[in-house]
């Protein structure tokens, strides 16, 4: 996997967070309205997902994976118009990264140490071109410990589970899909908080924000009025 871009350097803002706490929509709408680049953690970790399960390398073969394996699946980063894009192939990835089987499988790869070690030069040399919110379970206490700001969202299991229902085009969950999807959430979090490799924990020196009872619209503004005293903005 590579990076092509000249250099420039500016501010890193690091959002984490478990599932469904709201990091990445908040990061996305925040990196455009500063006109930052926005690094998606848990779309790299999808898309290695998605070319292991494309080439047919079965999930018990997984575990003996070593950088050559990742090496030669074919995932790169692309950096054009100020947009990070994945591609498959030289062939960008969208949807694909959001079915069933890969969300399904995606924290087994996660769990990798050999992925999150694959993974982690190539995320440090994006935030070497500055100007970046990065969201994930691990930028601001592994990845970029010296970001510029740290965030860490968090909300409770049932705000946590509608969000993502509504995220996955479920209109009006009954409390019976908001019940399933928490238990899901719950084991995710459970997986994120006790795997050995870079477990989901609150960055030193980040600030804790509830979303919660939030609006899209006040959890983002909260965190431009932090931003407000990084230099370059």
């Amino acid at each position: 996997m590579s990076v092509d871009s000249d250099i420039v350097c500016g501010p890193i803002i690091t959002i984490d967070g478990p599932a469904g706490s709201g990091k990445t929509t908040t990061a996305k709408e925040l990196a455009s309205r500063l006109s930052f680049r926005h690094l998606d953690s848990g779309a790299l970790y999808r898309a290695i997902t998605y070319a292991l399960v494309k080439e047919g390398i079965p999930p018990e073969r997984w575990i003996s994976l070593v950088d050559t394996d990742l090496d030669n699946i074919g995932v790169n980063v692309s950096l054009e118009d100020a947009k990070i894009g994945i591609c498959l192939n030289g062939e960008p990835l969208f949807s694909e990264l959001r079915t069933t089987e890969v969300t399904e499988c995606v924290p087994v790869v996660a769990s990798l140490k050999v992925v999150r070690e694959w993974l982690l030069g190539i995320q440090r040399k994006i935030g070497m071109l500055g100007n970046l919110v990065a969201d994930g379970r691990d930028m601001g206490a592994v990845v970029f410990p010296e970001a510029d700001l740290k965030i860490f969202l968090v909300a409770d299991l049932e705000a946590r589970a509608r969000r993502r229902l509504l995220q996955n085009f479920v209109v009006s969950p009954s409390p019976e899909e908001i019940m399933t999807e928490a238990k899901i959430i719950k084991n995710r979090d459970f997986t994120d908080t006790a795997r050995e490799f870079s477990p989901l924990r609150r960055p030193k020196d980040s600030f804790e924000l509830d979303t919660t009872s939030l609006s899209f619209e006040e959890q983002v503004s909260l965190i431009l009025s932090m931003a407000e005293d990084l230099t370059t903005i």
